[in-house]
């Protein structure tokens, strides 16, 4: 083969911008194949492992760059880090991210076989295994994973409750293999097989999309979703504390539903500094309401402090605690070492907090078992899963108002679309500056708050009993097909050799 040049690195690039537009706020779910199918050929070219590792790396900065460059908007609008650290920071942390798929370009190249079994078995198998990869390390970091980007239009999100978010991944990237192994073969055999494989996988989404796997549990009940809005910036400086407080004293009275939900830390304080006749304020609605609310602030037991959801109302009082935590801006990862960034570089109030238990059973309130995800936590399928199929809601409290005006947002609601498809569950968001919304079980958005306003998001809602696939099998399936996939497409290799 002839040597790449500059040429090939900036196609990779630009195929890494392009898959970007097939997440939320854009949502043109095709584009992560297109740009899927882009790299692949690229690998092809390729002369050997190392420049496949270059493109792999060229097509992450893409990929990341454009994605999770928000990540800048925290550090230095919100956590008051200089530009001179702030913006070599969130490069360094795109380009390690990059190094994901960089080190499937360098795999896949070492993994000599014929170019269909590489495109349809052996690219796509590792590209969603160093997905899950991306998933578990250092506590995870699972944002723009390609399966995300078919919630919750496309055919592919059919096999969301059967397979998972990675399930969905893998067909994404088995039908980015075939079409690049069409543009290899053309219309010989070889392609008329790959045309007949990628109509039967998205006709089977579309079926399996029409499959009930759950069903409803007692009547819709009314819910209201409170939106803050209040600006990061103003949210746990002293001054701001009695208008925060007036803000959601003033949503939950004007409201009459059975359900209340307040994001996350909507009240800045701890709980037990919470005032008596505020709470009273709040449980009396509730009661009057023949129902119950959820309530965001942070928890003191011990001197262990958790980022936690507490409720008042009809049922007694009960909480849930934060479990999945993120690392440095809700604990600090090897203190010795990384105490002093979040002392003296950021500015991030509670940057330390203690894990709640990893088995915590749903909030029995408003006559539903309601599974609470907090913030970052509904990024993992398979912790959501963990209440289910117990859980007959699922609600997420989230404050994404560290990310500005940016579309980490929409992209965060998009993880929630993909759980509520994964548990076939409704999921409820409530977020202090968005997004707020209401989720259907199939993943598409009911109904949903205008950002950076302040407002409360009332409607009914239903309950779901019963258990998908995933619910059942968590991603234990999943990667049983990727290892069954690479065992096969490599023996496939050998035994050609």
């Amino acid at each position: 083969m002839k040597s790449l040049n500059l040429k090939n690195y900036i196609v990779s690039l630009v195929a890494g911008l392009l898959a970007v537009f097939s997440f939320a706020p854009f949502g043109v779910f095709p584009l992560t194949v297109l740009s899927l199918a882009m790299l692949f050929t690229q690998w092809l070219r390729a002369e050997n492992a190392r420049t496949a590792t270059r493109i792999g790396w060229a097509f992450g900065l893409g990929l990341f760059g454009a994605g999770v460059g928000w990540i800048y908007i925290a550090l230095h609008d919100y956590g008051e880090m200089q530009f001179i650290l702030a913006f070599p920071g969130t490069a360094l942390f795109v380009a390690f991210l990059a190094l994901f798929p960089a080190t499937v370009g360098y795999v896949q190249a070492k993994l000599k076989s014929p170019i269909w079994v590489r495109l349809a078995l052996i690219m796509p198998a590792l590209w969603v295994l160093v997905e899950w990869v991306r998933g578990m390390i250092f506590t995870g970091f699972p944002w723009l994973t390609f399966g995300y980007s078919q919630a919750a239009a496309s055919p592919l999100a059919g096999y969301a409750p059967v397979l998972g978010v990675y399930g969905v991944s893998l067909l994404v990237a088995v039908s980015a293999g075939l079409f690049a192994l069409l543009w290899q073969v053309r219309w010989s055999r070889q392609g008329q097989i790959a045309w007949a494989a990628v109509a039967m996988l998205w006709i089977t989404g579309v079926i399996l999309r029409e499959v009930e796997w759950t069903q409803p549990q007692g009547q819709p009940i009314k819910v209201s979703l409170a939106q803050g809005n209040i600006p990061q910036e103003m949210k746990f400086r002293e001054e701001s504390l009695v208008g925060t407080l007036e803000t959601y004293r003033k949503l939950v009275q004007q409201s009459d539903a059975r359900l209340i939900v307040l994001p996350e830390t909507a009240l800045p304080l701890q709980r037990q500094e919470v005032p008596e006749n505020y709470a009273g304020l709040l449980r009396d609605q509730a009661r009057k309401n023949g129902g119950d609310i959820i309530i965001g602030a942070f928890e003191n037991d011990q001197n262990q402090y958790f980022n936690s959801v507490f409720t008042l109302g009809i049922a007694p009082s009960q909480s849930y605690r934060k479990n999945h935590l993120v690392p440095l801006g809700e604990f600090i990862p090897l203190r010795p070492v990384l105490g002093w960034f979040i002392n003296e570089v950021l500015n991030i109030p509670m940057g330390d907090l203690a894990r709640g238990g990893v088995a915590q059973p749903p909030l029995n309130v408003a006559g539903q078992k309601v599974a609470v995800n907090i913030c970052y936590e509904d990024a993992f399928g398979e912790e959501i899963i963990r209440p289910l199929p117990e859980a007959t809601l699922l609600v997420n409290v989230s404050n994404d108002a560290w990310y500005g005006n940016s579309h980490a947002s929409m992209q965060h609601n998009q993880l929630s679309q993909m759980r509520a498809l994964e548990t076939g569950r409704m999921m409820l968001r409530a977020t202090n500056t968005g997004v707020t919304s209401i989720i259907g079980r199939s993943g598409r958005i009911l109904a949903m708050l205008p950002q950076h306003q302040e407002g409360m998001l009332t409607a009914e809602v239903q309950g779901y009993t019963g258990s998908t696939p995933y619910v059942r099998w968590g991603n234990a399936a999943v990667l049983i097909l990727l290892g069954a996939m690479l065992g096969v497409g490599v023996a496939w290799g050998r035994a050609k050799k």
